[in-house]
């Protein structure tokens, strides 16, 4: 059946929409399946999207028509369709009025996903009003709560040196301390990984009560403040709050100096809720383990990263890992820095839309996977700053002289960018550095070619 009469309206001018703030607009990448046409096929996806369904139905009356959501612009030859959602088919909480992203999830990207005429449909950008915008929790906390903990600078304060401890599970609850301890002897961050929780051999109480040790240890020989990231995921909110409250309790004094990690993906948008609303004094660290299921290129369906992670703004999340943007081990390339600029700035272009953040606190970009200290000017450059969190894991412990001194050199690394400093002449006169080039030398031949003879190593 072509619904195309009623959820679709190609006369609708983006401009408009926009200026009349009534409406959420998505834009997708859409196929339709062999002989199906576009419009039809659009059309269709939209009444799944709202109020209808593959047939007229008698419990339709003007008020539901005057909620469908409507196509209102397509390219065929480029895939391009174009989707206006009305704000009053998103769900509303019923303790406070407030935005769900659960609710948003659902119209967009619901049930039109496994529609039989579609052979792909995948959301490439979004578009939230004012008026909508403003019913979200947006984050609480983000990286100038950090540099303030740190004693940096509340603006331009500069990269987090931060880890992952390496291996990412395997390690009881002392040896993951002592590893902490290491690293927080050159460096400021360490991020509790993703699958690390509860496990038989290494009990969350046991385990953070050591860390929490570790910190009080490394801060008293540095003298410098130090931050963990732990991870309180689960699948019950109370086991989250639970896991939260004990953590709090065991850092004592040092309790702001805790982050929350939430794997926002695997979890959903309850655990971030859970963890943005029951803590809002803590830093929350979004974790994205598994989103390349539906937002890698390879995939033709869901979102892209880039959506991805906007949603993680409007969430509340203080830092999302948006990838090493091409500079690292993950999939991804220079041009994502756009995601990072959509995630920090109050005004942003994304894909398809311009977004207007109207003052809502910025999410941190956070960057993780295959970096070390060769690669980060790179990444600086094509950023165009180094206000990140950074997480090395074997860009630290894959250091010839240990942890203490692959956070040193990361440190150096980005001491050398902010100082327009070549890194191989910064590596001279510091010896973390320069062992980072032996550490790495395979990024060393291809990044800093005739650094063995500048820095005077032959093997």
């Amino acid at each position: 059946m072509d619904q195309s009469g009623r959820y679709a309206n190609l006369n609708l001018k983006e401009a408009d929409l926009i200026r009349d703030g009534r409406h959420v607009l998505c834009a997708y990448i859409m196929k339709p399946k062999a002989g199906y046409e576009y419009l039809a096929t659009a059309a269709h996806f939209a009444a799944e999207s709202s109020t209808g369904t593959n047939v007229e139905v008698c419990t339709t009356d003007a008020f539901t028509k005057g909620v469908d959501a409507l196509v209102y612009a397509i390219e065929p030859e480029k895939e391009v369709m174009k989707i206006a959602y009305p704000i009053e088919l998103f769900d509303r909480n019923i303790i406070d009025g407030r935005a769900m992203l659960a609710s948003f999830l659902t119209l967009t990207i619901g049930n039109n996903q496994g529609m039989g005429d579609v052979e792909y449909a995948k959301m490439y950008d979004f578009y939230v009003p004012p008026k909508y915008l403003q019913l979200f929790d947006g984050p609480a906390m983000n990286i100038a709560d950090m540099w303030r903990v740190l004693g940096r600078p509340m603006v331009n304060g500069g990269m987090v040196v931060g880890t992952i401890i390496k291996p990412k599970l395997g390690l009881r609850a002392q040896p993951f301390a002592d590893a902490c301890y290491q690293f927080w002897l050159g460096g400021d961050f360490i991020k509790n990984d993703e699958p690390q929780g509860n496990q038989v051999f290494a009990p969350l109480k046991e385990t953070i009560t050591a860390v929490a040790d570790a910190m009080k240890r490394a801060q008293d020989e540095t003298g410098e403040a130090k931050l963990f990231s732990a991870n309180i995921t689960a699948d019950d909110p109370f086991e989250m709050i639970a896991r939260g409250e004990y953590i709090l309790s065991a850092f004592g004094e040092n309790a702001n100096h805790v982050a929350f990690l939430v794997d926002g993906y695997v979890a959903g948008p309850t655990a971030v809720t859970t963890c943005r609303r029951h803590f809002p004094n803590q830093f929350l660290h979004y974790h994205r383990a598994g989103h390349g299921a539906v937002t890698s290129p390879q995939a033709k369906r869901g979102y892209t990263a880039f959506v991805h992670c906007k949603m993680s703004r409007l969430q509340g999340a203080s830092g999302i890992h948006t990838g090493t943007m091409g500079y690292g081990k993950m999939e991804g390339d220079a041009k994502d820095k756009n995601i990072a600029f959509m995630l920090e700035r109050d005004s942003a272009d994304g894909p398809f839309y311009h977004q207007e953040w109207y003052g809502m606190k910025a999410t941190t970009p956070i960057i993780s996977g295959g970096m070390n200290a060769l690669r980060l000017p790179g990444f600086f450059d094509n950023l165009g700053h180094s206000n990140v969190i950074q997480t090395s894991g074997g860009g630290a412990f894959g250091h010839k002289d240990g942890g203490t001194a692959g956070a040193k050199s990361l440190r150096q690394a980005h001491d050398a960018w902010q100082k327009g400093i070549n890194l191989v002449d910064y590596a001279k006169e510091h010896p973390e550095l320069k062992g980072a080039f032996e550490s790495f030398s395979w990024d060393a031949d291809t990044l800093y070619p005739g650094w063995r003879d500048a820095l005077k190593i032959h093997k």
